[in-house]
């Protein structure tokens, strides 16, 4: 991590409060503020952010009853600041993991564009307001559920990633849990509806991720995380994959059986499926690597969109 440069105890108060913004001695400039909230915006890994509010909507959207919009824009914005401190805080554990993989080396806290108890304190203060923003404002339970997410993301998830392929696993706990939060929102409840959504994404995440460490193998294994490619090889983790995209088109018929989506969503997931199981058997190939993991990686986006997309059309 990165130490705080000290200041001499005669800087103006308003160097003071631009160092502890993270801006560097002098630069008070409209340009140089604007860069620091631009630096603490992407804290917040904003792609990442937009698709986890898509999928909250459909939640809410999804659920039984008529939809009440009050409270699914709380909902919105207590889960974006729940969700932008748990990237921040992520960003802050990993900022030296960050520095030596190429597609993060570029973040806030490696390029040195904001400093790392920056981010720390960024992070603490959107936490603090986004969890009472959804008890106070949405209902205990969506809270709660959120809140306990952000724990295991920065806590468990975190830190594991250096000890354990598991980690991929308890990842996908969080990073499920946002159409769940859409679904109490709304209905106070998670209910069997609620449960089958949380599941259909949590395994969706488990071969998504491992198609990315297969064509970043060597950027994990320079950072020395713990991925199945690096610990297992590529042959091993492609049939992992297959295997968990199989239980994956069993469990994306749960919603169906729980009467959500109608024929419509029968229908998508069977058309759906398919071909990206068929995509995933594409990986036994003796000459299916990088290229063929991109492939699986980047069709795996729409896929997930398709499924629910049909969920909202059909309910």
């Amino acid at each position: 991590m990165r130490e705080p440069s000290p200041l001499p105890a005669s800087e103006p108060a308003g160097l003071l409060a631009a160092h502890s913004l993270g801006l560097r001695r002098g630069a008070t400039s409209p340009r140089e503020v604007l860069a620091t909230l631009t630096a603490l915006v992407q804290l917040t890994k904003p792609a990442i952010t937009r698709m986890v509010l898509a999928t909250t909507w459909c939640g809410a959207a999804i659920a039984p009853g008529k939809l009440r919009f009050d409270i699914l824009v709380w909902t919105l914005v207590g889960t974006a600041l729940v969700v932008g401190a748990a990237n921040a805080l992520n960003m802050y554990v990993e900022a030296d993991v960050d520095a030596l993989m190429s597609r993060t080396r570029g973040r806030p806290i490696p390029t040195g564009r904001i400093s790392a108890e920056v981010a720390l304190s960024f992070g603490i203060v959107l936490a603090f307001v986004g969890i009472p923003v959804l008890d106070l404002l949405v209902n205990p339970l969506t809270a709660f559920i959120a809140g306990s997410s952000l724990l295991v993301y920065v806590l468990a998830y975190t830190p594991m990633k250096r000890l354990s392929t598991l980690a991929v696993w308890v990842g996908a706990i969080p990073g499920a849990v946002p159409p769940l939060l859409g679904w109490t929102s709304q209905t106070g409840a998670i209910g069997i509806g609620g449960m089958s959504l949380f599941l259909v994404l949590f395994i969706w995440q488990v071969p998504h991720f491992h198609a990315i460490a297969i064509f970043r193998m060597e950027e994990y294994r320079r950072a020395s995380l713990l991925v199945m490619p690096v610990t297992r090889g590529i042959p091993y983790t492609k049939w992992a994959m297959i295997a968990i995209t199989a239980v994956g088109l069993a469990v994306s018929a749960l919603p169906a059986m729980a009467g959500l989506g109608g024929a419509t969503y029968r229908v998508a997931a069977i058309a759906l499926g398919v071909p990206y199981f068929v995509l995933a058997l594409f990986g036994l190939s003796p000459n299916a690597g990088s290229k063929w993991a991109r492939s699986f990686f980047f069709a795996s986006m729409p896929y997930l969109l398709g499924l629910f997309v049909a969920l909202v059309v059909g309910s």
